[in-house]
């Protein structure tokens, strides 16, 4: 059995809109109770994530400098996850198969240093001292 070629696309585009609903409807920057990140309850630094969700919900409410200051990492990859989201998408749907957007590729180089720059940036924000502690959240 076959599905629509607009299925997938459309799945994916409810299960964001329900995230962005979930993230938006709990307030993640409102820190009433404890932790919800296993390593920081654990060890008490700050994960690779973590800030993410925080980071994501200063992206929904249009805070740039707040979203950048918890995760710069994933607002620096948002404008590119969000372009291969409809590089893959708007092929699929009926109406405008016609558009083709350029594509993005990521080769195994650029996506290796994406990694690396993310470790660095993930012991950076937990050294103690300026200017690193801008980054711990």
């Amino acid at each position: 059995m076959f599905a629509h070629p607009a299925f997938a696309p459309l799945a994916v585009l409810g299960c964001f809109a329900a995230a962005a609903g979930g993230v938006i409807a709990t307030n993640p920057t409102d820190n009433t109770g404890p932790s919800t990140c296993l390593f920081k309850m654990t060890t008490g630094f700050d994960c690779p994530g973590c800030g993410g969700t925080r980071a994501f919900y200063y992206l929904l409410t249009g805070n740039l400098p707040e979203a950048a200051r918890h995760h710069v990492m994933a607002v620096f990859a948002a404008p590119f996850l969000v372009w291969m989201y409809l590089t893959w998408a708007l092929p699929r749907l009926r109406r405008i198969r016609q558009w083709r957007l350029p594509t993005f590729h990521l080769t195994p180089n650029a996506l290796t240093g994406f990694l690396i720059v993310w470790a660095v940036f993930f012991i950076a924000r937990n050294l103690p001292w300026e200017p690193f502690t801008h980054f711990f959240v």
